[in-house]
């Protein structure tokens, strides 16, 4: 007797994806940048400093399989968020991933804070993503496909002593990607907020902490990462991670 055995090989299909990442030429960003580009997808990434975007455009696209491109500007200003978002449609990138990852840390108290620290906060933690996402939003909307991601903090979830306008800008962020969550769902566009606590990145440097103390940059991109490959059915909402030991007192 014959025995014949049927072997299937299944192989998965690689999907070319676009991923705009915000604030993507160190720490975090960076990082971010760094696993997701993966054979095929095209990594567009997003801060201030040109030169820094080109460093790590330059290593994705000599050490990986992806291809990176970079676009310099401030997008806390509405009209260079607006500029950023026109370049990625006429690149023909609208983003199957977007990265709300801009964002910068003042430390001080409402009561003593210099003047001006709120607004500074809002606009670059918040108007941020807000103008971007806002730009971007009809195409993803239209294509009714995607998935946004947003830095919030453990700042977002709870207020710290020097938190300040940060705490403030950061507990909208989460009302911001709140609303978002609710809004996209029939478009299919997945919405998820991160809330990391202390993570080690250049300005922790000098500052005394044990690097050990804090959680590294790449624990915050696995995670994300993870929470991107789900199938489409699913969505994960919240990703509040912390050092092992807790907050930092």
């Amino acid at each position: 007797m014959f025995r014949f055995v049927l072997i299937i090989f299944i192989t998965q299909r690689n999907i070319i994806m676009n991923i705009v990442i915000t604030g993507g030429s160190k720490g975090m960003g960076k990082a971010l940048a760094m696993k997701f580009a993966v054979p095929g997808n095209s990594i567009l990434i997003n801060a201030r400093n040109e030169q820094e975007l080109k460093d790590t455009a330059d290593e994705i696209n000599n050490n990986s399989k992806a291809t990176a491109q970079y676009f310099a500007a401030d997008i806390s200003q509405k009209s260079s968020a607006e500029d950023f978002a026109n370049w990625l449609i006429t690149q023909n990138a609208i983003p199957d991933i977007l990265i709300n990852n801009a964002g910068q840390f003042i430390p001080g108290s409402i009561y003593n804070e210099k003047e001006g620290t709120l607004e500074k906060m809002m606009e670059v933690n918040l108007y941020s993503a807000y103008y971007l996402t806002r730009a971007l939003l009809p195409a993803m909307m239209k294509k009714k496909t995607g998935h946004i991601f947003n830095m919030c903090s453990i700042a977002s979830l709870k207020a710290y002593n020097n938190g300040g306008s940060y705490s403030i800008s950061k507990h909208a962020l989460m009302g911001f990607s709140r609303n978002l969550r609710e809004e996209l769902k029939p478009y299919n566009i997945k919405v998820t907020a991160v809330y990391p606590g202390a993570v080690y990145t250049a300005s922790w440097e000098g500052a005394g902490i044990d690097p050990l103390r804090i959680m590294e940059v790449n624990d915050i991109a696995e995670m994300m990462y993870a929470a991107s490959i789900l199938s489409p059915q699913a969505c994960v909402e919240d990703i509040i991670i912390r050092p092992q030991l807790g907050d930092l007192p």
